[in-house]
């Protein structure tokens, strides 16, 4: 008989596991989701044919294992003129009953062009040493800002939090302008109180230094993103109908190579025999609870709900208080379709109608709560029902799960959100066409807290030798996606290799070496 691993979570982690397993072993993966929705938060929201991106997933990675996985599900495809893009849709799709979904398995290669909103003014992003950002930072805060990185770069802080991180790359000035008030969004806390390893994972190769070696590179020709701190990538690839779509691809392949798949089916016990799982306890959609052998458990689901879970063994009481109070950052976004915006392009970068050109806009405006906006069109036309006529807006909003703006009717947020778009000058409420929130919750693992002790969690999880953490929640890390792939990945080596270290598996987004040669995605 055939070995059986059992996955908890159809997110990019345990859908890469599972495929990988079918490819690589003759061991039979079964994954178990708790909701109705294949990728997590990778998944591609439809509302009235207007699709959302939950976060925003633009897809690079300086590791080639991963690149060529999502090449080997959705070949790359060239840039096509954008007219042409409309052309092909109109043709292709008007037979009543064709599925664009399933016959466009094709990544585009996509512009990044990502900016500050601050100061009611646009800033490039990353922070780009032109002319237009000191015109309008103006003289005064220009002088100031010089003058705060070179003390940066004189009298160094110990990084001891993410604030200190951040003073060390740019100095405090820009610091405040730039990073303090979105990462408060972000996080709920000052960067005062977080650790830095959010940095050192997310832009540890990010400042000033790295800002002008990629300009001069840029200005001698070498545009190798290989070489290329992830946050200066100027383009990336995209599923045509956002990341979800690759992920139902990758469902539809999993079922056809024998795997299984049972949404609605939350794992809700792990019985551990020994130092091995044994058997899982599913719930139902009815409600009735199922047994399952498995010979292996991969978990993607919250470290916290995890030891939660496990039963049949003594877990010491520091591990079970550690893991309840892991912190989590919650997360809305509110889709706007608008008929136009109040903003338009005023860069060199051509657009329909004229309109901006960005994929994401990070709102760094203190009188609002709206952390960043999102502009579907951009990230691909098939993301909008009638690209030409509209505009598809992403509002993100950073919240924890009870608090007051998790807990606001839809019509009120919905409300609020317009409001402050308007307030800042980049819509009107008149122009607005229709909505919808949506709430995710853990969306973000955060660094602080209990998390400083979450060593002593890991070494019991990897006591059970046949229990494998991966992914974003699995490993409480805010992994990119590539990052999450890359640990399910290790997991399947490590299994097919009959191996019981899991070092390479944790070491996934930690150590310096990768980031600066193996992979990051933004």
């Amino acid at each position: 008989m055939k070995k059986t691993v059992i996955i908890a979570g159809a997110g990019p982690a345990g859908l890469t596991a599972a495929y990988q397993l079918l490819e690589e072993t003759d061991i039979h993966p079964v994954i178990f989701e708790q909701s109705d929705i294949i990728g997590g938060i990778s998944q591609t929201y439809n509302h009235k044919g207007n699709r959302i991106d939950i976060g925003g997933h633009r897809f690079f990675s300086k590791s080639e294992r991963v690149t060529d996985w999502w090449y080997k599900i959705m070949p790359p495809q060239g840039a096509p003129a954008l007219d042409d893009i409309l052309l092909e849709r109109e043709q292709k799709y008007s037979d009543k009953g064709a599925d664009p979904e399933k016959e466009n398995r094709v990544m585009l290669s996509r512009n990044r062009v990502s900016r500050i909103f601050y100061l009611r003014k646009f800033f490039d992003y990353p922070i780009s040493l032109k002319w237009q950002t000191f015109a309008n930072m103006g003289l005064a805060r220009t002088v100031k800002a010089g003058c705060g990185y070179m003390k940066a770069q004189v009298a160094k802080k110990e990084e001891d939090s993410l604030e200190n991180f951040y003073i060390n790359r740019f100095g405090e000035p820009l610091y405040k302008m730039f990073f303090e008030d979105y990462t408060e969004k972000v996080w709920g806390i000052h960067p005062s109180k977080l650790g830095a390893d959010w940095g050192s994972q997310r832009v540890k190769g990010l400042s000033i230094t790295a800002i002008v070696k990629d300009m001069v590179k840029k200005r001698f020709g070498s545009k190798d993103n290989k070489k290329v701190e992830t946050s200066l990538i100027e383009s990336f690839i995209y599923p045509k109908y956002g990341p979800g779509q690759l992920w139902e691809c990758v469902a539809d392949d999993i079922r056809e190579k024998g795997g299984d798949i049972e949404m609605n089916s939350p794992v809700k016990g792990i019985h551990v025999t020994g130092n091995k799982v044994d058997y899982v306890e599913i719930e139902h959609k009815d409600g009735s609870v199922e047994k399952r052998d498995c010979d292996y458990f991969l978990s993607s689901m919250p470290i916290k709900d995890l030891i939660a879970a496990i039963k049949g063994i003594d877990i010491p009481g520091e591990v079970k208080q550690i893991a309840s109070e892991l912190p989590y950052r919650d997360f809305i976004t509110v889709g706007l379709l608008v008929s136009k915006m109040s903003i338009e392009n005023t860069t060199a970068i051509k657009t329909f109608k004229n309109r901006v050109p960005d994929t994401w806009i990070y709102i760094q405006e203190r009188d609002v709560k709206i952390g960043r906006l999102q502009v579907f069109n951009n990230w691909s036309p098939y993301m909008v029902k009638d690209f030409k006529e509209n505009i598809w807006l992403g509002l993100e909003y950073f919240c924890t799960e009870g608090d007051e703006m998790w807990e606001m009717s839809d019509d009120s947020f919905i409300k609020m959100a317009i409001d402050e778009l308007e307030h800042i000058g980049i819509i009107k409420s008149e122009d607005v066409i229709d909505s919808v929130r949506i709430k995710i919750k853990k969306a973000y693992p955060a660094y602080y807290g209990s998390y400083y002790s979450l060593d002593k969690v890991k070494t019991f999880l990897d006591g059970i030798e046949n229990l494998y953490c991966i992914g974003r929640n699995g490993q409480h890390r805010y992994n990119n996606m590539d990052h999450s792939m890359l640990t399910a990945m290790e997991s399947v080596d490590a299994i097919a290799k009959g191996s019981k270290d899991k070092t390479a598996i944790w070491s996934v987004n930690t150590e310096e070496e990768y980031h600066e040669n193996k992979g990051s995605q933004e």
